[in-house]
């Protein structure tokens, strides 16, 4: 494989995710810096990914990497499909586009139990409120003025507004910010969505700058390997179009390659485990026996509804007149079911009375089957409710077979192996059912589609259902853990232990899940770290 040689960078981000448009952004604001961001997958420019409602369409396909779990011990042997982005903007590139950043404890524990010094709640408010473009909120807790185009739905569905009654009659108390001053309750999610479109990462910080000069973006360019002399990252090896391609960081290389990425990278680097990289065949530049370890993720599961009438969402999933019109009416007037991300109310409920924050969080989806692999009825005639637990106690880990980055590392979420995860699961599965119960919701209901016609009645039952269906709630988090143990990866500035320029910034670097989805917190840390990179270099 023939090798070029390319310019020097300033700084060289791996990873064109949620993390590294940040980067590139902030980076870059200095016209004498020049910043290099590279991404393996694809630009963001399929239409699919910018009308909310092509979520449907993404979570399967060229646009993710494709990754399958190893075989779960305690979910029946499954192997899960885990599905992440492989394009500029990453995951915000094609998920849902829920906007919950966490519960203040999350932080504080961050701060208190992991020795994660200046990570607190009150530490990291400044970078959420920086970050944000919320078209309703603003204040203290709240920015109106950040890139990240944050807003309400434009047209609930009904089946929406109906799930957020039926919360209510089940005892949730109304929430119209689930990021304010109480996470408690249910209501509409607000979305990182500005004007009907997505705004990820990729839209909200890195488009607006691609014109400067001292910022390049690279696509298709898959990371070999950080390159790293005497104990200092100086660049970074990649493979383009069958070549092999050299870039030298002058000053810090940042990896942004997300839970499973980020200790790939680092593995094929010879930074980790000393006997996982033996088994690799790779030689330890750097033992770090915490790389690829403490992964974390919520553990979904989904209660499929059959209605009574034809009106959900997946209607426009087929070439219908009714589709064809929605397409006119999202194009003209930015409104209609195409204006939706489909996942549009939720909310967050205790599972354990005894806690002092919600455990448990829901997603209501006014149609069904819209998400690779997940059990459909008839089209049209279909809603979807899912709840995890949110702090699981469970750990798995992320390891490289081999030298080829172009190889899946082998990903062990290692789902309900703490026996209170499946306790908590079934608690959640249990309020959904009943919540879909309630009056409000009752009547749109012809037949629940729990477990392929088996009844879920007994506490058996429960365990058998949780087991034989959870799955991936795309929350990846932890495999490059910062704090002071021996088991830390980063330390709370996120440089590499033992080592000098490089930096880890994404997902990984959270010692302990956050009690939300994770888009909104990984734009934070990355926030947080452009502040802490230009610091280090003034």
């Amino acid at each position: 494989m023939a090798q070029q040689q390319d310019d020097s960078f300033d700084y060289v981000i791996a990873g064109g995710g949620t993390a590294g448009c940040v980067l590139a952004n902030r980076l870059s604001a200095d016209p004498s810096v020049r910043v290099l961001l590279l991404e393996a997958g694809r630009s963001d420019a399929h239409p699919f990914i910018h009308v909310p409602a092509g979520f449907a369409k993404l979570t399967a396909g060229p646009y993710q990497w494709g990754f399958v779990s190893q075989p779960q011990k305690h979910c029946d042997g499954r192997e899960i499909p885990l599905a992440q982005g492989k394009v500029i903007g990453g995951g915000g590139s094609i998920n849902a586009q829920v906007f919950t950043r966490g519960n203040p404890s999350d932080y504080d524990r961050w701060a208190s139990d992991y020795g994660c010094e200046g990570w607190s709640a009150k530490d990291v408010q400044k970078y959420f409120v920086r970050s944000e473009h919320n078209e309703r909120l603003s204040g203290a807790l709240h920015g109106a003025e950040g890139p990240l185009g944050v807003s309400d739905p434009v047209n609930p569905h009904p089946l929406s507004k109906a799930f957020v009654r039926a919360g209510q009659e089940f005892g949730l108390p109304y929430n119209g910010d689930f990021n304010g001053a109480e996470q408690f309750g249910v209501g509409l999610y607000q979305t990182t969505t500005r004007d009907s479109r997505r705004c990820s990462a990729a839209a909200g910080y890195l488009r607006t700058v691609r014109h400067r000069k001292n910022l390049v973006v690279r696509t298709a360019a898959m990371v070999k390997r950080v390159v790293i002399e005497h104990g200092r990252a100086t660049g970074i090896e990649t493979i383009e179009r069958d070549a092999l391609r050299r870039y030298t960081a002058l000053r810090e290389v940042v990896v942004a390659a997300g839970a499973f990425g980020s200790p790939k990278i680092l593995q094929l680097s010879g930074i980790g485990d000393p006997e996982d990289l033996k088994q690799a065949g790779i030689e330890v530049v750097c033992g770090l026996p915490g790389v690829g370890k403490n992964l974390q993720d919520h553990c979904d599961l989904d209660i499929i509804y059959e209605l009574t009438s034809y009106q959900s969402m997946d209607r426009y999933t087929r070439p219908l007149p009714a589709t064809a019109a929605a397409a006119v009416q999202y194009a003209a007037f930015r409104r209609g079911p195409f204006a939706s991300t489909v996942v549009e109310a939720g909310g967050f409920s205790y599972g354990n009375d005894q806690e002092t924050t919600p455990d448990l969080q829901f997603h209501f989806l006014p149609a069904a089957g819209v998400e690779a692999g997940i059990s459909a009825v008839r089209p049209g005639y279909g809603c979807t409710l899912n709840s995890y637990f949110l702090r699981p106690g469970s750990r798995g880990t992320v390891r490289v077979v081999n030298a080829d980055p172009r190889e899946a590392p082998l990903i062990d979420p290692n789902y309900l192996a703490d026996d209170y995860d499946v306790e908590m699961a079934i608690e959640g599965v249990r309020q959904s059912r009943h919540i879909m119960e309630q009056p409000s919701m009752a009547p749109h209901i012809k037949a629940e589609h729990i477990a392929a016609g088996q009844s879920v009645r007994t506490k058996d039952d429960y365990v058998a259902f949780v087991r034989r269906h959870g799955r991936t709630a795309y929350h990846p988090v932890g495999t490059c853990a910062m704090g002071d143990s021996d088991q830390s990866v980063v330390s709370p500035s996120l440089t590499v232990n033992g080592l000098q320029r490089l930096r880890v910034v994404d997902s990984s670097v959270m010692p302990r899940i956050v009690s939300s989805n994770t888009q909104a917190p990984t734009v934070m840390i990355a926030e947080k770290a452009s502040d802490m990179i230009l610091e280090g270099a003034s």
